[in-house]
This record gives structure tokens, sequence and C-alpha cells, in this order.
């Protein structure tokens, strides 16, 4: 097993550039399978989850081609429908939560399709009724088989209707764009989630033909195609890396800059990071962040402690809390963290503890951080990374911590951060691969 030896309190220096968004590339790398024409994608991230999308796809018939180190082009037009009944497909299909993404592109173009129950983070339930609930409204039915644990699908003409989705799910709001797209008739879906990966999506598939109105509200109409075509298209950056790095220069008394971070797409992302008191400066499209000794945490207006709570955008993203909440930890000042969306994932906080990290946990929903404004240093443990988020959080208050932390199932980080340790090294990090018994829990 491999895990990461971090030695911190080390100041970093640079530019590091973030990677493609993983969440925008398993949409948009599933909407090739609507089209039998050659897509061009850019900006791929070379990590786990996408390229196991990546291999299921060529597995399903789709012709992959790899330009360079981030350039794809994909051509469906030779898919095997019998792929479905195969233990490959379970076996891949079970282990890759993003699987689910290509069930309602399989719908519009071939009327069926079938998806292992997925995998993904244990960060608590993560249902899909949205997805499945909004296949069915556009004449879908839908077959769960327990004893198999498949989700079958059918459906031999797709109608265009009214949807009002049960949540404002991201992934399910795509999935059934994707299936409304080759629909009959007209299609409007209200409670849409319209986070820029999904406007992203919305404006590839205009390219390629389709009649999507409303991209960027909550309200989408789109008119039924017979017919998609090829296209190109170019991922944005990671808005969660993005994230990631400001949080990294914070704890780590660091002067960094992020590379082409498409600013005017990440929302109100970066004034949370200003409410935790972290200065930060737009130079062209990159963010420059100076080393700060402290940090203040802003109040709400009559003087009452700050809460940072996730919400579907334009709110903040749930992805985030974890690192805003390691950050929280040397400040100056007290934050409430409210996780609305997930039950599990504020239990990585012991970990913290552990480090000397000061933080109530109120029930599996709210934390409360009582900064160290770094007059006590975190210190260094041997710890296990339990979700993506939750992993590079952790790595990141080792960076910051006095002595040598060790970080097991590293596995989890890797699915969503390319390359991490070698672009940290870049900046100076002292951070290496070791090879470790597996950790007895």
């Amino acid at each position: 097993m491999t895990a990461f030896e971090i030695i911190g309190g080390t100041r970093l220096k640079g530019e590091i550039i973030p990677q493609g968004a993983k969440n925008e590339a398993l949409q948009v790398i599933s909407a090739v399978l609507l089209t039998d024409q050659k897509v061009t994608i850019s900006n791929i991230p070379d990590i786990k989850d996408v390229n196991k999308l990546i291999e299921l796809l060529g597995d399903l018939g789709v012709k992959v081609e790899r330009l360079n180190k981030d350039t794809y082009t994909f051509e469906a037009s030779g898919i095997d429908l019998d792929f479905f009944t195969s233990d490959a497909f379970k076996s891949k299909g079970g282990s890759l939560r993003g699987s689910i993404m290509i069930v309602g592109p399989l719908l519009a173009r071939f009327g069926k399709a079938a998806i292992p129950k997925p995998g993904g983070d244990k960060i608590g339930r993560r249902r899909l009724d949205t997805h499945f609930l909004g296949f069915e409204k556009l004449g879908a039915k839908f077959i769960f088989d327990a004893e198999s644990s498949f989700f079958n699908v059918d459906a031999t003409q797709l109608k265009g209707t009214y949807i009002l989705l049960d949540e404002a799910s991201v992934t399910g709001t795509a999935n059934v764009v994707m299936a409304a797209v080759l629909a009959e008739g007209t299609t409007t879906i209200y409670n849409a989630a319209c986070e820029p990966y999904l406007q992203q999506l919305c404006k590839m598939l205009n390219r390629m033909g389709a009649k999507i109105s409303g991209i960027g509200s909550n309200l989408l109409t789109i008119e039924g195609v017979t017919k998609l075509g090829g296209t190109e298209h170019r991922l944005l950056p990671d808005m969660i890396e993005i994230g990631s790095f400001i949080g990294l220069a914070a704890m780590t008394g660091s002067e960094i800059t992020i590379k082409d971070v498409q600013y005017k797409e990440l929302g109100i992302i970066p004034n949370v990071f200003r409410r935790l008191g972290i200065q930060m400066e737009l130079r062209g499209d990159d963010i420059f962040i100076p080393a700060q000794d402290n940090y203040v945490i802003d109040t709400f207006i009559d003087g009452s402690i700050l809460t940072i709570a996730d919400a579907p955008w334009p709110g903040f993203t749930p992805d985030l809390l974890s690192i805003v909440l390691v950050v929280a930890t040397q400040a100056r000042g007290n934050v409430m963290i409210h996780q609305k969306m997930f039950e599990s994932r504020l239990f990585f906080v012991d970990k913290l503890i552990d480090m000397g990290a000061q933080i109530i946990l109120c029930d599996p929903h709210r934390a409360t951080v009582i900064g160290l404004d770094k007059q006590v240093q975190l210190r260094g443990i041997e710890m296990t990374s339990p979700d993506i988020r939750a992993g590079v959080s952790l790595l990141i208050a080792a960076l910051s911590a006095n002595g040598r932390s060790i970080i097991h199932n590293i596995e989890q980080i890797e699915r969503g951060y390319q390359d991490i340790d070698a672009r940290l090294r870049a900046l100076g990090a002292n951070i290496k691969r070791i090879d470790v018994m597996p950790k007895q829990h």
C-alpha cells in the first residue's frame, strides 16, 4: 500500500495550474454517447475517476484516441449494447459513481440502458432518485433488480414533458438534460441545477445541435431534436482545486499564484475565503495570494459568529466546506460550519482534533471551529483519508503541521487530484510516497 509522508511547517512559494474540472469531465465525456460523430475534449484531468469512465466508454465500443496528456477524441459510432450484461461492466460500472451519467445519453439514443449500483465516496446517502424519476417522466420504465444490484431502464420513445426535479441535483439535472435533447417534443426542467459545469454541458450540447434555453437559470427548456453532431469542448479549471490551493496558501503562510482560474466562473468561492480573512488579488485571470502571518474571520454585522453553509449554486459548494473548516482552525476568530447536504462529511474532524485543532462537532451536520490564530501549530499524526475532499483537507493540515504526518488511503485523494504530490513539491512542499503495511482499523 502507498501512503503520503509529509513533513509540515514549510512555507511554499510559486505558481500552480489547476487541473480540468473533474465533475464537468464526467458529464461532458458521457455526452459523447449522444452522437455517432467525433467529439474532441481538452483539459481533461488525468485522475482515476475520469480515466475509469473513459475506459468504460472504450469497452462500450466508443473509439477513443488520446491526442496528448489532456486531450481526447471520442467517436461513439459502434456501441456494443450487449456489454451491459457482462461481468466486466458490473465490475467497472459499480466501482465508479460517475458511471450513472451514461444512462441518460444511452436512453436517449438507443432506448435502453443499465447500470450497476454505483460506488464513490462514503459521505452519506447519495440517492439516485432524481435521475430515475426524471427518466420516468420522459416515458422510461425503470426496474431495480435487487438480486443483481442492477438498475435497468427502458424506453422505446422518450417524450418531452414538464419536470419538477425533487432536488437541484447537478448530476441528476445533467442526466435528464442529456436524455431530453433527443426526446420528441419540448421538455421543461424546473428546479434545475445551474452550476457552471452544467452550463458548460448545455453549451456543448447546443454546439452539437441541441436546442436548450435558460442556461444558467433553474428553469431549462429543451426542444428535442432527432440527431446531434460532433464538436470541440474545453473543460473549465476545477473550482474545488482552486479553493483547495487558496486554503493551502493561508494555512502554510505561503505566497502562491493560481494560474488561469476562469475567475468569473468561481461565483462566491473567493468571497467566502475572504470572509475567513484570506487576502487575494486578481491579476489578469490569475489569483495571487500573498504570504500572511495571520488571517481574521469576519463576523455578521451584529457581531455574532459567522456561519458558512453549503447550498445549491450560486450558493457555496459543499465540496469546499472541508477545506474551509481546516483553514479556520488556524484563523483568529470562530466560525460555524454547516454541512447541509451530506451527513457524514464532517466525521474527519476527529483527525484534526488529534492534531490539536479546537473543534466542537455539534451533530453530523455542524461543527464549530475555534481558531488557534497560528499561536499553536497543529502536530503531525498518522491518519487515513475517508473521501476525496476530506483527504485533501487533511493533506493541507499536515503541510501546515509541526513534524511528520502519514496519510493512508491516498487512492481516495487521487480519484480527484492529478499528480498532487509532484505539484506540491514544485511549490517546495516536503511530501513523498512511501510503501506501508495496510493500516488496521
